[in-house]
């Protein structure tokens, strides 16, 4: 009997030495374990437990479970008994099977950052338009400075335009003149070294800082949204990834699009 049980603890045995955090007794259908649930393993993991070779090393889940690790005897015995093709064997399988396990968690994380990123940019989009006393109204940070990350902007291509309301609307009454100023700033931006390239709605923005009542953040956007219905200027969209987005509070919720850059009509 003793001979049939030493092939099932040199297994279990090597898996607990490639586990120190420890692994449970027996082998369930959704995780690994020392021993298999038969007969055999079972009679296998009391003489193991009798003999001192692996121990109880914590306690861990709900309900809570025992997780069980390789005694010094234990590694001992793996070490002198077990062939060590056989112990690579393992080990090389046991690695195979963890480098999997962490792709899908890695795989899940970045589906989750990506998810957390979307969420916090279209806040950022929508917080100026609270109001300066909504306790949600503050700009939500992105968190690490992404303006490197330029993957998919359409800063350097031709990107298109969000398309705008069927009828062209009547222009609007511009008693501060921040449309004009607006219009103003975009010919300048078309005729100057950056000809070729949209401008940036946060650039946009801080070029009209120098006017003798600087617009809110909230005041421009409603000023650029009516431009574009108005069919004076067009908008385009950021097509990079939300998370990259260099300053998401200037960019311009409008339908179901980011726009991040406009330029002048005809």
């Amino acid at each position: 009997m003793a001979d049939k049980l030493t092939p099932l603890i040199l297994d279990a045995l090597a898996l607990a030495a490639a586990e120190p955090a420890g692994v449970p007794l027996y082998a369930a259908k959704a995780e690994p374990g020392m021993f298999p649930a038969a007969a055999a393993g079972k009679t296998a993991a009391r003489k193991a437990l009798d003999d001192g070779l692996i121990r109880v090393l914590r306690h861990a889940g709900t309900p809570p479970r025992e997780l069980l690790a390789a005694t010094d005897k234990g590694l001992r015995l793996l070490t002198e008994a077990a062939s060590p093709k056989k112990v690579l064997e393992d080990f090389a399988r046991i690695l195979e099977a963890r480098e999997a396990q962490v792709a899908q968690l890695v795989a899940h994380a970045g589906r989750l950052a990506d998810s957390l990123a979307g969420m916090r940019a279209t806040l950022a989009l929508l917080s100026p338009r609270l109001g300066p006393d909504h306790p949600h109204a503050p700009c939500i940070a992105l968190g690490p400075d992404a303006s490197h990350l330029r993957n998919g902007s359409p800063m350097n291509a031709a990107p298109s335009r969000l398309t705008g309301p069927p009828a062209v609307a009547e222009p609007a009454a511009d008693p501060d003149g921040l449309g004009g100023a607006i219009l103003a700033r975009l010919s300048d931006w078309s005729s100057s070294a950056a000809a070729g390239q949209d401008c940036p709605l946060p650039e946009l923005y801080r070029s009209l800082s120098l006017r003798a009542t600087p617009p809110t953040l909230g005041t421009f956007h409603d000023c650029v949204r009516r431009l574009h219905a108005e069919h004076r200027v067009y908008l385009h969209p950021w097509t990079g990834p939300l998370y990259a987005i260099p300053e998401p509070a200037a960019a311009l919720l409008v339908g179901h699009n980011i726009a991040y850059y406009a330029s002048l009509r005809g």
